[in-house]
């Protein structure tokens, strides 16, 4: 038997690495395809907190309604989410302020931005007990401490760093009484000036999305997923009594998810909405806080699980960047090398796996808010994402403390 030429081999292996090439923009083309067939169904088939506003006009609410603002040192937010909440359109409104063991100047920031408005009233808070989380801790004690909030038929718990356009409160309850839920939570509009705001934060809400697809959280029956977004979180007050109120999820690091969990469990009504602008919010000022943010978010997500956040961070980045350059490269190859009977089945098959990728970070990108041409950067984005995934891993198997609203916690691996 002739031993193989080199050109024989060469030959070998130019078309087995065209053949990786086209399954990987093969699976480009499913993958983003069916990414861009979902967010348009999601459009499609649920409302967002915005359309509630119609319902609202048709047949206006007349339940009483209670805000309790947990707050722990947020003398730089929370003139902002007090203006926005000043400025609802909804009559029948009460607020209350629980500010936990504030050491910065909330309190008197507070009591200029309100004024004289006497919907607003403050409970503070001077310790947090050992074994509650400090955030569930300050809703709690804001619940407990305000007749009006243990009266009211609605009450919606929000973080001091939203803003809630005018008619959010009138439109979500709207929305709480025509599709007939217990529970509904907002997925908020993220606000896109930094650049990892900009750049990464596009990539970072779409993994967590795609986790918790809203089509599965809305849907009834055992897909059914439970997730919620503790940004604002809406209860009819029978349902936060059936729950157990934060009594129920005292521990919880992400207390959002534990109460979709319950509502699930106890076969409540839950919905999870697009915010389209009518609940904003700012998470993070700077780039250390955004990575200790996620990777909180991120680890309590994956039910604490090493094994499934290290998967997270190869997957990440194997598909927004991997794939598409995959793609770019069986174009490439296709024009320099194919030949004539292939060439345009290679470079049709690359186009259309790339293109998909790209449409697909155009629509993640603008529902982010980001600008357009910030998805140039996506692939960055990817990569930094993979890494907070990876960093998350890493903490839990180093038994790295989180630091979180006052508190320090230590979580411990599930899969240990």
């Amino acid at each position: 038997m002739p031993r193989p030429t080199i050109q024989h081999m060469k030959s070998i292996l130019i078309d087995s690495v065209f053949v990786i090439l086209i399954a990987a923009s093969l699976a480009s083309l499913i993958y983003w395809g069916a990414v861009i067939v979902h967010v348009w169904l999601t459009r499609k088939l649920l409302p967002t907190a915005r359309d509630g506003i119609a319902m609202a006009e048709l047949s206006p609410p007349t339940q009483k309604v209670c805000v309790i603002v947990p707050c722990h040192n947020e003398a730089g937010n929370i003139a902002t989410l007090i203006g926005s909440l000043k400025e609802q359109d909804y009559d029948r409104l009460r607020i209350v302020l629980a500010l936990d063991r504030c050491t910065d100047d909330t309190l008197g920031v507070a009591r200029t931005a309100i004024d004289e408005d006497d919907r607003f009233e403050i409970v503070e808070i001077a310790q947090c007990p050992e074994d509650w989380a400090g955030k569930v801790h300050a809703a709690y004690s804001g619940f407990e401490g305000s007749e009006h909030a243990r009266n009211a038929d609605v009450l919606i718990f929000t973080d001091a760093d939203t803003w809630l356009d005018p008619a959010c409160v009138r439109s979500c309850v709207a929305l709480l009484r025509e599709r007939k839920l217990d529970f509904l939570s907002l997925l908020s509009t993220l606000e896109a000036k930094s650049w990892f705001e900009r750049i990464v934060q596009p990539i970072t809400a779409f993994e967590l999305a795609r986790q918790f697809q809203l089509l599965r959280v809305n849907s009834t029956g055992k897909r059914r997923r439970a997730f919620a977004n503790g940004q604002f979180m809406m209860f009819t007050a029978h349902a936060y009594q059936t729950v157990g109120g934060h009594e129920r999820v005292k521990e919880a690091i992400l207390e959002d998810i534990v109460f979709a969990r319950w509502v699930r469990h106890l076969k409540l009504s839950g919905g999870l909405l697009l915010a389209d602008r009518m609940l904003k919010c700012r998470m993070y000022d700077n780039w250390q806080e955004y990575i200790r943010g996620w990777k909180r978010i991120y680890t309590e997500t994956a039910n604490r699980e090493v094994r499934r956040l290290r998967r997270y961070a190869l997957r990440t980045p194997l598909l927004c960047v991997a794939i598409p350059l995959c793609c770019v490269l069986l174009v490439l190859m296709s024009i320099w090398l194919g030949q004539d009977s292939t060439q345009w089945v290679g470079i049709s098959i690359g186009g259309l796996g790339f293109v998909a990728w790209l449409s697909a970070m155009i629509v993640i990108y603008r529902i982010s808010g980001a600008p357009i041409w910030d998805v140039a950067a996506a692939m960055v984005g990817a990569v930094l994402t993979g890494r907070i995934f990876s960093a998350a891993a890493k903490d839990l198997v180093d038994g790295t403390p989180t630091q979180w609203g006052g508190k320090s916690y230590i979580r411990k691996a599930e899969d240990a």
